[in-house]
């Protein structure tokens, strides 16, 4: 392990991890501000589940579009969210996302050998308040066509996915134009395979500066909500946000190690 990793007392605790016997070896830890214990914490990949109690670390294989869950409570539990990735011979690629939903807060550090650390997720604000002040933040935030996208404090939908901008719905009109509102937040339709256009539509600007976006109405005020609080004001609010480097979005070849902070 590094001589550069983080104490067992940090925020990312790289304590413990054994070497990898297949490409990295994942660390997943308990962030969730003492709501859940280790044995309820668990994450899930490839067939297997274990409580962080039982089993913390992760010997990661190469493998193709891979997605690792973690669940708050119980192995089946509502409370779940997850990363994904896809990891090769010598090579990490994967990200943190919010284009479909916010269930849990996640936050993940890559390491590799030759010393890099590349993070991306919510932000350790985030991570240190509570559920419900994240929740209360999110529809003070946002306009009042969002709000709904709330749902108490079980999750806050995408709105890509939300009926209410879809033909028919309340909010369905919250683009005006020839565009359908939900081909725009789901960059879908006439706008499937057009990036740069579908992303410009969202942040309402055409400017590859991010100090320029969702400066004026209409944009996607649920994808500006996770970029204002993320690490480096890095997310993954829609599907083209990777235009102007946007997303969390990670590579490195060499890959030693991943932490994966799991938040409430």
């Amino acid at each position: 392990m590094s001589k550069k990793a983080a104490g067992s007392g940090a925020f990312w605790d790289a304590s413990g991890i054994p070497k990898a016997r297949n490409v990295l070896t994942v660390k997943v830890l308990n962030r969730t501000n003492g709501k859940f214990p280790d044995s309820k914490v668990y994450w899930s990949f490839n067939g297997q589940t274990h409580s962080i109690a039982e089993q913390p670390f992760l010997d990661m294989p190469a493998n193709s579009a891979g997605r690792m869950y973690f669940h708050l409570g119980s192995p089946d539990a509502a409370l779940n969210d997850f990363v994904e990735f896809t990891v090769g011979a010598d090579q990490f690629n994967g990200n943190t996302t919010r284009v479909d939903a916010f269930v849990l807060k996640l936050a993940m550090r890559l390491h590799s050998s030759s010393g890099a650390d590349l993070t991306v997720g919510e932000d350790q604000a985030t991570f240190a308040e509570s559920r419900a002040a994240t929740f209360r933040r999110f529809r003070d935030a946002v306009p009042a066509e969002f709000d709904h996208l709330a749902e108490g404090t079980t999750r806050i939908l995408s709105p890509g996915g939300d009926p209410q901008f879809r033909a028919g719905g309340k909010y369905a009109g919250y683009f005006p134009g020839d565009i359908a509102t939900s081909d725009i937040f789901g960059c879908a339709g006439s706008l499937s395979g057009k990036p740069d256009k579908c992303a410009q539509l969202n942040r309402n600007s055409t400017s590859t500066s991010p100090s320029a976006f969702y400066q004026k109405s209409p944009a996607n005020y649920y994808a500006k909500f996770w970029h204002d609080n993320a690490i480096g004001h890095k997310a993954y609010g829609f599907a083209y946000d990777d235009v102007a480097a946007q997303s969390t979005y990670i590579s490195h070849t060499d890959p030693e190690y991943l932490l994966v902070a799991v938040g409430y």
